[in-house]
C-alpha cells in the first residue's frame, strides 16, 4: 500500500489549451515557455502531488509562459494501490518513445503513443521542460542531466537534488528529456528529469515539489529560490560510462544491488545475462537505478563514477 495519497486530478481533465490535462497560463512580459510535467508513468505519484499543489495554488507567471502537464493519464487512471507497479503504462514506456522514427511510424499504435503524438506539438513550443518521476528502489533523489554541458549547467542552477548524473538514456528507447532540441548541444533549450526518491516514500512530494518551485525560480519565471527551501550543501555529479542492457531471458544479479553503491574494486561480478557474465569496469563503480525486474531488451543498471 503506497505511503502517499494518490491525488484526485478530475478538476484538471479538461486543461485550458485544447489538450487534456494540459495548463497554460501566460504573463504580459516575455520570457521563456517553461513546462513542469508529471505522470510520465502512471504510479509515480510525487510529481503529481507537486503540479496539483501548484494548479491549486493558482501559480502564475511574472513572465514568459508556464505550463503544466499531467502526461500518462491512461496509466493513472487504471492505478490501484493494491497492485501499485502495474500502472507504470498501459501498453509501453511513454517515455522510450521520443525519436522521430517512432512517433512518425504510421504503422505503430498504442496508447502512450497516441497520447505522445497528441502532446509532441505543444513540447516543439518549450524551452525548458521539467520532468518529475520516482523510483522503484530506494534511491536519493538524482537529477538526469542528460549527455551535454546544458544539462548539468541547469541542474547545478537549480540546485536539487544533491545528486545529478551525466548520462545519455537507455537502449530500450528515447526519453522525453533527450527529444528533439533538449539534446541539442548547441541548442539553448534544455530539459532536466528528477526523480524524487521511492514511488511510496512520503518525502518525495516535497523534494518534486521543492525542484519545480526552485527550476521556476531559476528561470525567472515565478517565486523565488528561497520559496523552494534549503539547497543540498553540495551536489555529487555521477558520470556514466556504460548501461548494461539485458540480452537474455535468463539475467540474475549476482549480488545484493542497491542505488548508488559503490563497488571498490574492479572486475567484481555483477550479473549473469545467459552466458555472459558482467564485472565493474573500474574500480569504485558506482550502481545508478538498478532495476527490479528486469526483462530482455531493457536496463538492468547504469555503471558510473563520480566526478564530484
Amino acid at each position: 500500500m503506497p505511503a502517499v495519497k494518490v491525488p484526485r486530478l478530475e478538476r484538471w481533465a479538461e486543461g485550458n489549451t485544447g489538450l487534456p490535462y494540459v495548463w497554460s497560463f501566460r504573463a504580459s512580459a516575455p520570457g521563456p515557455h517553461v513546462c513542469v510535467q508529471a505522470l510520465t508513468h502512471g504510479n509515480e505519484l510525487c510529481g503529481a502531488i507537486a503540479v496539483h499543489a501548484l494548479l491549486r495554488e493558482g501559480l502564475r507567471p511574472r513572465r514568459g509562459t508556464l505550463s503544466f502537464v499531467f502526461a500518462n493519464v491512461a496509466a493513472f487512471a487504471r492505478f490501484d494501490p493494491a497492485d501499485p507497479y502495474a500502472s507504470r503504462c498501459v501498453e509501453e514506456d511513454f517515455n522510450r518513445l521520443w525519436a522521430p522514427e517512432v512517433l512518425d511510424d504510421d504503422a505503430r499504435y498504442s496508447v502512450e503513443l497516441a497520447r505522445a503524438r497528441v502532446l509532441r506539438p505543444f513540447y516543439d513550443t518549450v524551452d525548458y521542460l521539467l520532468d518529475l518521476h520516482s523510483m522503484t528502489e530506494a534511491c536519493p533523489p538524482l537529477a538526469l542531466a542528460g549527455r551535454h554541458p546544458k544539462g548539468l549547467a541547469l541542474a547545478r542552477a537549480v540546485g536539487i537534488p544533491e545528486h545529478v548524473v551525466i548520462d545519455r538514456g537507455h537502449a530500450a528507447g528515447t526519453r522525453l528529456r533527450d527529444y528533439a532540441f533538449f539534446d541539442a548541444e548547441d541548442d539553448p533549450r534544455s530539459a532536466l528529469l528528477v526523480e524524487c526518491g521511492q514511488h511510496w516514500d512520503g518525502r518525495a512530494p516535497a523534494v518534486a515539489h521543492a525542484a519545480a518551485v526552485a527550476f521556476l525560480a531559476h528561470l525567472g519565471v515565478a517565486g523565488t529560490r528561497d520559496d523552494a527551501g534549503a539547497r543540498p550543501p553540495s551536489q555529487r555529479v555521477i558520470e556514466v560510462t556504460s548501461t548494461v542492457t539485458i540480452e537474455s531471458d535468463h539475467f540474475a544479479f549476482a549480488r545484493p544491488v542497491r542505488a548508488l553503491d559503490v563497488v571498490p574494486r574492479a572486475g567484481t561480478l555483477l550479473a549473469r545475462d545467459g552466458d555472459r557474465d558482467l564485472v565493474t569496469p573500474y574500480d569504485n563503480c558506482v550502481l545508478i537505478m538498478p532495476a527490479r525486474r528486469p526483462g530482455a531488451g531493457e536496463t538492468a543498471v547504469r555503471l558510473g563514477r563520480y566526478l564530484a
